[in-house]
């Protein structure tokens, strides 16, 4: 019970065999999130301390009480955009800067209540329905979209703030002649250096730091021929501090709709980086308890001036590649960001943006699966459209809108799989077996009853196609009883329960009847807690279709005219 509340007591002790692993990973975390605490608090329109906030204090807690071993949380670019969108409607952050920072520190614990809520009431099942293809389609769309971001950094080149893919490339290619040749040697530099690196096995799994040094070593040396190569700048030096946020009625009620978005985009975000990541370590994941802690660490945090946080997609694939194996790295991660800003933050400010650029363009060219990619096209047209949709929507959409179009085609699909339940005529083979008729010319049926099987669910979607059977069925001969094998159905819903119950009756009334064999408790559950039952009767379902076929021969008024079973003989 203990573990279920602090998953933390299930990794930690695995934590004492892994701690190098996560030491270099959580290392390699503290440099990366340097500069994206500042630009995604640059995003969400707030001053870059209330960025170093966030990473260094929701990390920490979402490790504590998540499930997945990989996922890093903080503040992220779909978060911070959203949150700005949310708050600018009612202030800009050049008009009032304090009272914009008081109603994002709100809106970020309205939404971890929020989250609490849907982990507590265990929605997180909710995730399930996002199939791998959408997963992989995202990972790949954010691994390119990560790399392309980092041009601007590579090239040296001043992309406006907050440009779309397309944007980008556009915009890099017109201006190609501005490009920052020192700055972009600095990138190859480093990028070349981590790709030698992770060749050499023993040092392998330092290829990020290693990288990083070295590249952040090279911009030192240009600086003493007076080249200057961007760098991320000052770093302010204090913790986060206690806060009560302002809860104010009437803010909380404008501020309503906003968290729900927040809530939903951000533990969808989560679920899906954990699951992408997952895909590769075969982690087994509760994502009931990835709400919960994200939850609380939106809450907990929000108490010491941090705004709203989520899984961080680029620091969560570095931390797997880098090597880690339990979230003790984002905690040494968070820590690390701490120690750096209180006693390293004029060393740190040195950091070259070039350098950092390289090395997450690599971490975003492996975020794309070739394997799982190859799969997906060779095997299914429909995953294949489920795959591109996601990809191409990452691209040029937002990411929370890319997934939800993902989600919905997966879902479509689904929908139109299940809403076609198979349907076969079986008949009796020469060897005795009932089979699919259309398998086997040389299959016999008795001329007064039909044997159906039917395999998929039987619910308001799937209505409209056994319905038409079933016309055809009554319409085309004279057969008198149908009996059903139901062992393929899974399930039966209201609507299908009422419709086949009327069908039934047309049957008694003006046929002999329809019957039931082997059809699940589930299924008659329906039937019996809606009082079907008593329209329909018991009698009409069967343990196995043998005890069927011989109580159905007993109620022929006619003999059979195709004697396919020995009943039809008796």
């Amino acid at each position: 019970m203990l573990q279920k509340i602090f998953p933390f007591l299930t990794w930690l002790p695995l934590a004492k065999k892994s701690w190098k692993d996560d030491l270099i990973a959580g290392i390699t975390g503290t440099i990366i999130v340097i500069p994206q605490a500042v630009a995604f608090a640059m995003i969400a329109g707030m001053p870059p301390i209330y960025g170093f906030y966030t990473a260094m204090l929701t990390p920490v807690i979402a490790a504590i009480f998540g499930s997945s071993y990989h996922l890093v949380s903080g503040p992220t670019t779909t978060s911070s955009i959203v949150l700005y969108s949310i708050i600018s409607k009612y202030i800009h952050p050049e008009t009032d800067i304090e009272a914009f920072v008081s109603l994002a520190i709100l809106l970020s614990f309205m939404a971890g209540v929020i989250k609490l809520f849907m982990g507590i009431a265990r929605m997180g099942k909710l995730a399930s329905f996002v199939s791998n293809s959408v997963i992989i389609g995202f990972s790949a769309g954010a691994g390119v979209l990560i790399a392309f971001k980092q041009l601007k950094h590579i090239f040296g080149i001043e992309v406006p703030q907050g440009s779309s893919f397309y944007n980008i490339i556009s915009y890099i290619a017109t201006h190609i002649s501005e490009t920052n040749w020192y700055a972009f040697g600095v990138a190859t530099a480093t990028l070349a250096i981590a790709l030698l690196i992770r060749k050499i096995k023993k040092i392998s799994k330092l290829y990020m730091l290693v990288a990083m040094i070295l590249g952040s070593l090279i911009a030192v040396f240009l600086t003493r021929y007076s080249i200057q190569v961007e760098t991320v700048g000052t770093i302010p030096n204090n913790l986060p501090p206690f806060k009560m946020p302002a809860f104010d009625y009437d803010n909380m009620r404008m501020l309503t709709t906003g968290a729900i978005i927040l809530a939903t985009l951000g533990l969808v975000e989560a679920a899906a980086i954990s699951r992408s990541i997952a895909l590769h370590t075969h982690q087994k994941l509760n994502t009931n308890q990835e709400f919960v802690s994200q939850g609380i660490s939106n809450v907990v945090s929000s108490f010491f001036s941090c705004y709203t946080s989520s899984g961080s997609f680029t620091r969560s694939s570095i931390n797997y590649q880098a090597g880690a194996k339990t979230p003790m790295s984002a905690v040494i991660s968070a820590v690390g960001l701490m120690t750096v800003v209180l006693l390293f933050a004029e060393y740190a400010a040195f950091l070259p943006k070039p350098a950092m650029g390289g090395i997450i363009m690599l971490v975003g060219y492996n975020l794309i699966d070739f394997k799982h990619i190859k799969q997906i096209i060779n095997s299914s047209k429909r995953e294949l459209i489920v795959f591109g949709a996601t990809f191409i929507g990452t691209l040029f959409l937002d990411l929370d809108e890319a997934l939800i179009i993902g989600i919905f085609i997966s879902l479509f699909f689904y929908m139109e799989r299940t809403s076609n339940p198979n349907i076969a005529i079986l008949a009796l083979s020469e060897n005795g077996k009932l089979i699919n008729k259309i398998r086997d010319s040389k299959t016999v049926e008795c001329s007064n009853l039909k044997i159906v099987r039917v395999d998929g669910s039987l619910y308001f979607g799937s209505i409209e196609k056994i319905s038409d059977f079933f016309t055809n069925l009554y319409s085309q001969n004279e057969i008198q009883y149908v009996l059903i094998v139901a062992d393929g159905i899974n399930f039966i819903d209201l609507a299908a329960a009422e419709w086949l119950s009327n069908e039934i009756l047309n049957w008694q009334k003006n046929r002999g009847g329809i019957y039931f064999t082997g059809l699940k408790l589930v299924g008659q559950n329906v039937f019996i807690k809606g009082g079907f039952v008593e329209l329909v009767g018991k009698d009409i379902f069967f343990k196995n279709k043998k005890e069927a076929i011989e109580e159905l021969h007993k109620l022929f008024e006619t003999p059979c005219e195709t004697k396919a079973f020995k009943e039809c003989h008796e």
